[in-house]
């Protein structure tokens, strides 16, 4: 009934073998933390397959299971939590897209099985970690978090971690940002939020772009939280995203504006955004490959300036292919479909990045076109379209780009 899948630090290795997009539900009527002969242990059944890994900490003595982000609803501990030898459990976001799982431990204990099996038939899977009672030295020596820069890199989007160095002839990272989120709701039409709506519609690009070929999609956020926008373009960056697409949903007073637009940094704008960032963000996280700690102000503008003569331009052909791409496809389009204005989401230097207006909330027919899967794969599939042209012309413009 249930095909066996290791995955405990294999995240990289599972990353290029399966896609995974949405979350994975806990199956709360199911699942439980109890008590066995030996020791505990928890039995997790979740609604598809994630990334996992499990390791012990000390002092205090806990076990720690971190996953690909799982929605918890209906999740309690009273529900979960019954074994003796466990005094807490806790579980939450561990940071946008990731989760944790936490249960305090009576005595000293060391994972002896831990593994993922997979349903055949509906995909579900079961996530089954045992533990045996041991001596605290054993314990000691057993705990802490295993070393795996890949898993850090995406669990924590720290900036004195160097980013991974994009390899030229591997998939194009694309980073989807869906705007707002948590006490962020974006604009609001006849109780559409713009903040679900652009989770939903990054969800579905996403999981589009995994099974295209050639390109990986990582998300901003994954659930219903805020999101800093510096920390959007970090979490870009920690995955070594060689291109950003933010996505917005906007709400005027007035219905008339309508369609998609697509929106770059102005030229006056990335003057002033090199400025700010220079001014508000850490050094370290600037320009990925280019740690710019202890340099002054003047320096890290300039070094941003730099950068941005040769991402900026690919913006700028992005955002017209995006275009091409959305008409092609049948998708709805402004009348004026390429506009520039000052937007910090799009403040990153060292990657390109433009802003999807995927159309008016206060507009009925964009309302409606937004709120049906079949008008939301129009606009999904007119950008994943121009992503793959516009990657095949950088492709062939590389040689020529001054290194």
């Amino acid at each position: 009934m249930w095909a066996r899948v290791l995955m405990v630090l294999l995240w990289p290795m599972m990353a290029a073998a399966q896609d995974f997009s949405g979350l994975a539900r806990l199956d709360v009527a199911q699942s439980q933390v109890r008590d066995t002969r030996g020791g505990i242990e928890a039995d997790l059944y979740l609604s598809q397959a994630v990334p996992y890994r499990v390791f012990t900490l000390d002092d205090p003595r806990r076990l720690v299971v971190d996953f690909r982000e799982v929605d918890w609803r209906g999740a309690s501990r009273e529900g979960l939590l019954n074994a003796d030898g466990a005094t807490d459990l806790r579980f939450g976001v561990l940071r946008p897209g990731w989760s944790r799982l936490v249960v305090d431990l009576a005595g000293p204990m060391v994972v002896a099985e831990a593994g993922m099996a997979v349903s055949p038939t509906d995909q579900t899977a079961r996530l089954l970690v045992r533990l045996t009672r041991t001596d605290q030295a054993a314990f000691a020596a057993a705990s802490g978090a295993p070393p795996d820069p890949g898993w850090d890199l995406l669990t924590r989007a720290d900036p004195t971690v160097p980013p991974p160095v994009r390899d030229p002839d591997g998939p194009l990272i694309v980073a989807i940002d869906p705007g707002h989120g948590g006490i962020d709701p974006g604009a609001e039409r006849d109780g559409l939020q713009e903040k679900a709506l652009t989770l939903t519609v990054a969800r579905e690009l996403a999981e589009a772009v995994n099974r295209s070929g050639g390109m990986q999609a990582v998300l901003t956020r994954t659930g219903d939280e805020f999101v800093p926008l510096e920390e959007r373009m970090t979490i870009a960056r920690a995955a070594g995203a060689g291109v950003l697409i933010s996505l917005h949903a906007d709400a005027l007073e007035e219905d008339q504006a309508s369609g998609a637009s697509v929106y770059t940094l102005s030229d006056q704008a990335m003057d002033d955004a090199s400025e700010r960032m220079a001014e508000r963000h850490d050094r370290g996280d600037l320009l990925a490959g280019l740690d710019l700690t202890g340099q002054d102000d003047t320096v890290a503008t300039v070094l941003m300036d730099l950068a941005r003569q040769e991402t900026a331009p690919r913006s700028l052909r992005l955002a017209d292919t995006l275009v091409e791409g959305l008409r092609a496809e049948g998708a709805r389009v402004n009348s004026k479909p390429r506009r520039e204005a000052v937007l910090a989401v799009l403040n990153a230097a060292d990657f390109p990045s433009v802003l999807v207006e995927m159309g008016f909330l206060s507009n009925p027919e964009d309302r409606a076109e937004l709120t049906d899967p079949a008008g939301r794969a129009l606009l999904v599939a007119g950008i994943v379209r121009a992503l793959q042209i516009w990657a095949a012309d950088e492709a062939t413009r590389a040689p020529l780009v001054r290194q």
